[in-house]
Formats: C-alpha cells, structure tokens, sequence
C-alpha cells in the first residue's frame, strides 16, 4: 500500500511540474513585453504602410488590431475597387490584412486606413512580376464594354480585348460576363494605370504543349491517311488526324516530275501518307514512299509499335512483330 502511495504521490508530482514548466512557458518575458509597449507607442504616420488583423466587421467598416495603442478602421468604400466585393462574403475575422494609413486620427480615437491604396502600391510590383514569369491566373468578368471586357486582379482594374479573350473569333462580349477565365499579364503601366491580360496566349500554350505532346509520340516509318487542307507552290499540308498536319513536299507527292502540287492533288482530298522526319515540331510526309503492300493505321495515336529497324524506316508486319514491346 505504502509502494502505490508513493508511486501515486511521484506521478502527481510529475504532474504538477509539467503544468508548471507550461504555466511558465506562456508567460511573456520582460523583453517580450517592452517590445509590445515599444510596437505600441512607436509614431505611425499618413501614407505608411501597417499590417494587422482583422477583429471586427460590420456593414459599414472593418476594425484591424494593428498592434497599437489604438485600432484601425477601414471604412466599406476603402476596402476595395472591385465593384462585386462584399464586406461580409470577402472579409472574415482573423485574416491578416494590410493597408495605409490616410488618418492618424478620426476623431474617435481610431486610425484610418485604405486598403485601395496599400493594393495599389503592393499589386503593381506583384503584377509586373506576373507578367514577366507569364504567370497564369484565374479571373472573372465583370463587364462588357467597348472593345473588350473588364476584370479585377489584385485590386486593379484591367482589360481584356475581345481579341485577346480566345483563340477563337469573340463574336458575343456580353456572354462573357460571370465567366472564370485563365490569364496572362501582357501589359502592365502603372503611370497610366493601365493593366491588360490575355486569355488567348494561356490558349495557345496550352495548345502548342498539347501538339508537341502528341507530336512526340508519333513515329518515323508509320503509315496513316490524311485529307489535304492546303495546297501551296512547294507541297501540300496534310491533316494526319488530332489536330496534327505535314507537309509532302512536291518532290514526294508521286514518282513523276510535276510543276505544281495541283496537277496531281486537291484540297479535301483523302490520302495515304508515310512519316518520314519529324524535327522540330514539323512532321514530314511522303505519298510517293508509300508501297503497295504497308500497313495502314488510321489513327495514329494508336500506333503501339517502334517502326524502326536498323536505320531504315519499315512498315512490314514482321518488322513490327519483332518490335512489338510487351
């Protein structure tokens, strides 16, 4: 009885030690507590730049713990320049928040803030950043107006040609409002305030990534069918099928001398093609290579096989057994 006493006793004692070493943990040291006076009583001057929380928010304005003496006070109509913004949908409590001071005092004893204004200095280096990097961000429409549409980022005001929304042809601006769209930062002048963006170069990165993805995957030696979408003095463009076209040049569309592509060919027009190069994004094609006796694969993301052999770009089906990956 008395060995369990005693153990009871030591955890009890170990108990109280370690509520202790805590209590003593949260207790603020003298340093700590001459910084907070000197946070609080250091002079905070108009057009500066302060940080704090926010602590309260009403229909009118929101109260921001900033650490001082008093608290800051940033009325509705200084929050934001983005006409959708809500001061209770997009301020919560807790959130850190920065913003300049436009008042030292007024006259309740409060300092007053805008954060327009600490946006407007913050987002220009921010947006010039974006552009440089070609940094994607999302957006959405706010409006329709001449020319183009207008949407927020970072607080600014910026605009989006009806050119710059798509790669295809814009024709209705006013269904474009409420839409989320991914952007680029392709002008920024802070002197003139003048911020524009593009949807249209995301577009076309997006689509050039997604062709040399599906360039990569085709091989030399694959034999496919193509319509002909274009034909010039030098050949004709071939679309081989997922957005992909080559060129046959005039030397490889039959096994005479031609003067034009025309003599022999049309637009619209079905083909059989052989992949003969493929370099630098281009895909060269040849009809004249094409024997009487290859495999024809028409879809050629579907092409399982390697058609190499040696250094000689072949179609036969042994050829493609033996290459055949398992």
């Amino acid at each position: 009885m008395d060995a369990d006493l005693k153990i009871t006793e030591n955890t009890e004692d170990i108990t109280t030690s370690e509520a202790q070493e805590k209590e003593v943990e949260k207790v603020p040291s003298m340093d700590e507590f001459v910084d907070q006076i000197n946070k609080s009583m250091r002079k905070i001057g108009e057009g500066e730049l302060v940080s704090g929380t926010v602590i309260g928010i009403s229909d009118t304005e929101v109260t921001v713990d900033l650490g001082y003496y008093a608290e800051g006070i940033i009325k509705i109509e200084e929050l934001s320049n983005d006409p959708r913004f809500s001061i209770k949908g997009d301020v919560t409590i807790g959130e850190p928040i920065t913003a300049t001071v436009i008042r030292e005092d007024d006259g309740q004893g409060n300092i007053l803030l805008s954060k327009k204004k600490a946006d407007d200095v913050l987002a220009w280096s921010t947006l010039k950043e974006y552009m440089d990097k070609r940094t994607i961000v999302k957006v959405k429409i706010a409006q329709s107006v001449n020319g183009g549409v207008v949407t927020f980022l970072k607080g600014i005001r910026a605009f989006i040609p009806a050119s710059q929304l798509s790669l295809s042809f814009v024709e209705d601006l006013s269904s474009w409002v409420n839409k989320e769209l991914e952007v680029i930062v392709i002008t920024v002048d802070e002197d003139n305030q003048k911020l524009v963006l593009s949807g249209k170069e995301v577009e076309r990165d997006k689509s050039i990534a997604d062709k040399n993805s599906k360039i990569s995957k085709l091989q030399k030696g694959l034999v496919t069918t193509g319509v002909v979408e274009k034909i010039a003095p030098y050949g004709a463009f071939v679309n081989i099928g997922e957005g992909l076209s080559g060129l046959v040049h005039i030397s490889q569309i039959c096994g005479k001398h031609i003067k034009s592509p025309s003599e022999v060919l049309k637009e619209g027009q079905e083909v059989t093609v052989k992949i003969t190069d493929i370099k630098d994004g281009k895909i060269s094609l040849s009809i004249k290579a094409v024997e009487e006796n290859s495999q024809v694969l028409e879809n050629v993301e579907e092409a399982p096989f390697e058609f190499t052999s040696g250094g000689e770009a072949s179609t036969g089906l042994g050829s493609l057994l033996k290459n055949l990956k398992l």
